[in-house]
């Protein structure tokens, strides 16, 4: 079973590890903070704790911060 992840200008075919997948473990296995991307799962704005299935395509957006 493998996913579809966009994360700046990669786009890699990913395999899921393990059964209950989620969009936290992903940002932690890439070294990333929750508190700095937005996830989108087939398009569509998703929390850290949603589960990834075979085929999605999974989007992670980095939030940049100003001052």
């Amino acid at each position: 079973m493998s996913f579809t992840l966009k994360y700046t200008d990669v786009t890699e075919v990913r395999e899921i590890t393990k059964q209950n997948y989620t969009i936290k473990e992903l940002i932690n296995e890439l070294g990333l903070s929750s508190q700095t991307v937005v996830s989108k799962q087939n398009g569509e704005l998703v929390i850290e704790d949603t589960l990834i299935n075979d085929g999605d395509e999974i989007q992670l957006i980095q939030i940049i911060y100003g001052g």
